[in-house]
């Protein structure tokens, strides 16, 4: 009898196994919707041109609404293997070419003399919205790698959203000074977002410069030399403006400017939402307790998990920056959003209402760790 349950035992965790490995890259897929949606957005007239606006900000939200949040973790054997899974990795290389096609397609709509303001506003909104995602987002899991081409997709991502400087800021910065007054990607309690907006770009900006300083001085090469990467990247950055500016005239031009922006304010309202109101206990002078999952708000809800690479396991990601996006996982005692980060992205527009939905959270979580705000 003890043989027979062991034996149905095994079967099912195999069969439940198999079923889980089975969907793995399968379950990513619905990202290649926004590239779809996107094209439509770029390439017809009229409403069309919002549709990717309305996909991220209206039906993605409400879906969030309605799909319960995932908590459920992979088992080690699962995880293991789909750590290993190269597919993984391919469909995240697939977003450069991605990326670039927008790009191409941006460019050529935006040349039209026959194009209405209403279109372009549209075109330059859907296109911002690419370069956070498929921009911004991918070259964030990307420049975590350790490999040279990897890193190189994730410099050519952010060239396309003119914000090279993250690659620096993002790993040497923001990781090491996350939920502390160091860091100027972590938002304060009672911070808006648009009072953030402005020290985060600003002050992420200037500390990029003072890392990529550092390095370079250590190194004994020329501070403002070819050595010095933020050097390379504000050249390699102007001289992308002067061939967009050049080759497709200035309405264009200014229209990727203002895309490009579009795709940085994307990114630092995700930094807001993240890190929101939590801090790290202060132990000396520049030594603060280690990052933990209790320093990031976290979001299980599926569909934001999917379409933005599991960027909403955001608290396994600052645990263990290593860790690829398929095998990030939940914790119980990491502080949950109310709903997925397009919901949040839209709540954090209003800041009194964003206040009023967050403020009681952390004052629950400081109730349980009073060091943590």
């Amino acid at each position: 009898m003890h043989a027979k349950q062991n034996i149905f035992c095994i079967l099912v965790v195999y069969f439940k196994t198999e079923a889980m490995l089975r969907l793995g890259i399968l379950k990513y897929l619905p990202t290649l919707t926004i590239p779809i949606v996107g094209i439509v957005s770029l390439t017809q007239g009229g409403a069309f041109s919002y549709l990717l606006l309305v996909y991220a900000f209206v039906l993605i939200p409400l879906l969030e609404l309605f799909i319960p949040p995932d908590p459920a973790n992979l088992s080690k054997e699962v995880e293991e293997i789909r750590r290993k899974d190269r597919s993984y990795d391919v469909l995240l290389y697939l977003m450069v070419p991605i990326q670039y096609t927008f790009l191409f397609l941006f460019f050529r709509g935006m040349a039209n003399p026959e194009l209405t303001l209403f279109e372009r506003v549209g075109r330059v909104l859907a296109m911002g919205l690419s370069c956070g995602v498929l921009g911004i987002n991918v070259a964030h899991e990307l420049g975590h790698r350790h490999t040279w081409y990897e890193k190189l997709m994730a410099k050519l991502l952010l060239l396309s959203t003119l914000y090279m400087h993250f690659f620096i800021e993002h790993n040497r910065g923001h990781h090491r000074w996350v939920s502390t007054d160091r860091d100027p990607a972590s938002a304060r309690y009672g911070e808006s977002l648009y009072a953030f907006w402005w020290r985060s770009i600003t002050q992420g900006y200037l500390s990029a410069w003072r890392l990529e300083n550092e390095r370079v001085r250590k190194t004994g090469k020329a501070l403002f030399g070819w050595e010095n990467e933020m050097v390379r990247f504000t050249l390699i950055q102007l001289a992308f403006v002067a061939f967009v500016f050049g080759f497709y005239g200035w309405m264009t031009g200014v229209c990727f400017l203002a895309a490009a922006c579009g795709g940085v304010l994307l990114l630092e309202t995700v930094n807001y939402i993240e890190h929101y109101g939590l801090s790290r206990k202060k132990l000396g002078e520049n030594y603060y307790e280690k990052v933990m999952p209790v320093h990031s708000w976290n979001s299980d809800h599926v569909v934001g998990r999917i379409m933005l690479f599991e960027l909403t396991r955001h608290s396994d990601h600052h645990f263990h920056a290593g860790r690829k996006y398929q095998v990030l996982r939940h914790f119980d005692d990491s502080p949950q959003l109310p709903t997925g980060y397009p919901g949040m992205m839209l709540l954090a527009l209003i800041p009194p209402l964003f206040f009023a939905v967050m403020h009681p959270r952390i004052k629950r979580l400081q109730t349980l760790n009073p060091a943590l705000v």
